[in-house]
């Protein structure tokens, strides 16, 4: 029995999500699922375009999600984290669940607890005793070490490292490339740049970039 399944996010990193999605329910990991459309309450002509190429309708802005039936999945392709979590908020209210998505492709710990909305994308390794908050997005090729904790809503860009025993609070983003060292912290809501080395605990708030990051 497949599941039905809603997109949010006409973009890139919503079409990036559906392509997790088709890999999933082509490799029969579960029961699979039925993509209806994406949502977006902005979406650019050319992302539309880009979306009916892929044999989608766009359904319209994500208010229509109130209207869908229950038990239909929501995807969050959204890659802002602060919108991410927004949106979060929004779907939360309409009692939609939110799958955890992993891309076969990827490697994630047995030991692993992940939260609702998880999407682990192609490449992606986790490793052992990680726990990963609701609607964390791990894109591709991007490491979590051993012990780490990821709060909700945070995002690992392409290639970026989390050493073992890192802490990253809520809406974090760390960027393409970039590296987090052995045992520290990084606050709400921080940006780590891309290609940064970060070598000692990153306040709530801050951007930091550069090796090491500043």
């Amino acid at each position: 029995m497949t599941t039905d399944l809603v997109v949010v996010g006409c973009g890139g990193h919503g079409r990036e999500v559906l392509g997790i999605v088709r890999a999933i329910t082509a490799a029969g990991h579960g029961p699979g699922f039925r993509v209806l459309g994406f949502v977006d309450d902005a979406p650019a002509e050319p992302n539309l375009k880009l979306v009916h190429a892929l044999d989608l309708p766009y359904l319209g802005p994500v208010e229509e999600l109130r209207q869908a039936p229950p038990g239909t999945a929501v995807a969050l392709g959204i890659g802002d984290p602060r919108v991410r979590r927004a949106v979060a908020a929004r779907v939360d209210a309409y009692g939609l669940p939110a799958p955890v998505l992993v891309h076969p492709d990827a490697t994630v710990g047995p030991d692993t607890v992940a939260g609702d909305g998880l999407v682990v994308f192609a490449g992606a390794r986790v490793t052992t005793n990680v726990r990963l908050g609701r609607h964390v997005h791990l894109n591709q090729n991007c490491t979590v070490g051993h012990d780490s904790v990821l709060a909700d809503c945070v995002s690992v860009n392409p290639l970026a490292a989390i050493s073992g025993a890192c802490v990253l609070e809520t809406g974090v983003l760390v960027g393409t490339t970039a590296a987090v060292l052995q045992g520290l912290r990084v606050g709400r809501d921080a940006t780590v740049g891309a290609g940064a080395c970060v070598v000692r605990d990153v306040p709530a708030g801050a951007v930091v970039k550069g090796v090491p990051a500043r």
